[in-house]
């Protein structure tokens, strides 16, 4: 849950300061349970606007997640492992 609220507010914050928008949806596809994250943004942003289309958007936040924990493992590993 926290990794998908940090997300969709880091998006908010990025509106604030870009003259490009994001839909702050694609910041709760940075989680790495792939691609069901990525499914389920696109699904609520099609219950929003039938025209809008995420899932190929979510989808490199998505594998951005999974990068992130694998270098988070990596990193627990070296520091904790034998």
């Amino acid at each position: 849950m926290m990794s998908t609220a940090t997300g969709v507010l880091l998006a908010k914050a990025m509106n604030l300061f870009s003259a490009k928008k994001i839909n702050p949806l694609l910041g709760a596809a940075g989680v790495s349970a792939v691609p069901m994250a990525a499914r389920v943004v696109h699904k609520v942003g099609m219950e929003a606007d039938k025209k809008n289309y995420l899932l190929m958007y979510a989808m490199g936040p998505n594998v951005a997640g999974v990068i992130g924990t694998v270098i988070a493992a990596g990193i627990f590993m070296t520091l904790l492992g034998s």
